[in-house]
């Protein structure tokens, strides 16, 4: 039966205000406390990254950093130079000074196993995995014999023989396919994790913290990696972002997160040695910041005027982690003539790529109609 309707301006109805013992009667929602709620530290893992900054890495090991390292250098030095001949098309976003992030992270992956996903600055992580500088200068010039047949171009190189699934224009989207290739990971319970990587711009779309939320509730095996390269597409980090400390993003989420000197390969792949046995032990994902500086704009058409020459050459000359990790190896014996070598043969490689890009027919118009549709499921 309806309630009776009281007149505008009657007197309302006598009701009996509530007693202790009908708010005791009252239903309660239960909360559900994890088991470790007490134990949960925000920077977890931190405490011990500090214990002990550095890799303890053999001389070999540093020479193949170095050599890595300076291919990237290279590569992309020539990439620029291929763009301003107009042999590159579209967007083309350079990785110089930032190569010990890639270098020192990936080195850490089980090859085969682990998968790999970035944003658009991907040359750089793709020539750290180890895949053919030719094949990826050729997709950058838009040739056939590309990663990705040439369609891809610069900001979309994929490949799944490598389990590196991109390359993502749309900024941030590459966190939540991450989560994807996480979950298959834990649901084929292969022993892997993904490496997801994004920047201090990214950080601040919601769907990275939508992610974060369902990685560190079904306890994903998943690394987020923040490369905070300072300025996003060309504003400073203190201007866009309330809180400038990356690593503390995912604490909402008790995700711990990890400080690290992303100039240094070497602290980097300390820091990646800590985070990888913490997931690969089943502790769910792991958020790291590494602090690092690009060199060059956003992108080739970026001037980038935001920053002055003198704060980009005081970096180079004290901060650049090709010249550190050269500085550690003089040091452990090796020679300026050695290591010019390896320079000589780099450069030498890197001009064939271009070569062989260049040599490299264009994808026949056919292709246009290939790779548009998933043919099996």
């Amino acid at each position: 039966m309806a309630a009776a309707l009281v007149p505008i301006g009657a007197k309302q109805p006598h009701r009996r205000p509530r007693k202790d013992a009908d708010l005791a009667k009252a239903p309660r929602s239960k909360k559900t406390v994890p088991t470790d709620a007490g134990d949960f530290v925000l920077h977890s893992l931190q405490e011990a990254h500090e214990q002990q900054r550095r890799f303890e890495a053999t001389t070999d090991q540093m020479l193949h950093f170095y050599e890595q390292m300076l291919l990237i250098r290279r590569f992309e030095e020539r990439a620029g130079q291929l763009y301003g001949l107009g042999l590159i098309g579209g967007f083309c976003h350079l990785y110089i000074g930032q190569e010990a992030v890639a270098v020192g992270l990936q080195s850490a992956l089980k090859e085969g196993l682990d998968s790999v996903i970035t944003g658009y600055r991907d040359h750089g992580h793709m020539l750290a995995y180890g895949i053919d500088p030719k094949v990826i200068m050729a997709e950058l010039t838009g040739r056939q014999a590309g990663i990705s047949k040439g369609k891809g171009g610069s900001m979309h190189m994929f490949s799944t023989e490598h389990k590196f699934y991109g390359g993502h224009g749309i900024v941030g989207a590459q966190v939540a396919l991450g989560g994807g290739l996480a979950l298959a990971h834990q649901y084929k319970g292969d022993g892997g994790l993904c490496l997801a990587y994004f920047g201090d711009g990214a950080a601040n779309q919601g769907q990275v913290y939508e992610t974060f939320n369902m990685a560190s509730l079904w306890k994903l095996p998943i690394v987020f990696v923040i490369e905070n390269n300072q300025y996003a597409m060309g504003t400073a980090v203190s201007r866009s972002s309330a809180e400038t400390e990356f690593y503390r993003r995912g604490t909402a989420f008790r995700i711990p997160g990890m400080d690290v000197n992303g100039m240094d390969v070497l602290e980097v792949r300390q820091a990646a040695e800590i985070a990888f046995k913490h997931v690969r032990e089943g502790n769910g994902p792991v958020l790291m910041e590494l602090n690092t500086y690009r060199y060059r704009g956003h992108s080739m058409s970026d001037p980038a005027k935001y920053r002055t020459r003198e704060e980009v050459q005081d970096v180079r000359e004290h901060k650049d982690p090709i010249e550190g990790l050269k500085k550690t190896l003089l040091d452990a014996g090796k020679t300026e003539d050695e290591l010019k070598d390896i320079d000589r043969r780099i450069r030498a490689a890197v001009s064939e790529a271009a070569d062989f890009a260049e040599n490299s027919p264009e994808p026949e118009l056919s292709e246009l109609y290939t790779d548009v549709l998933v043919e099996s499921y």
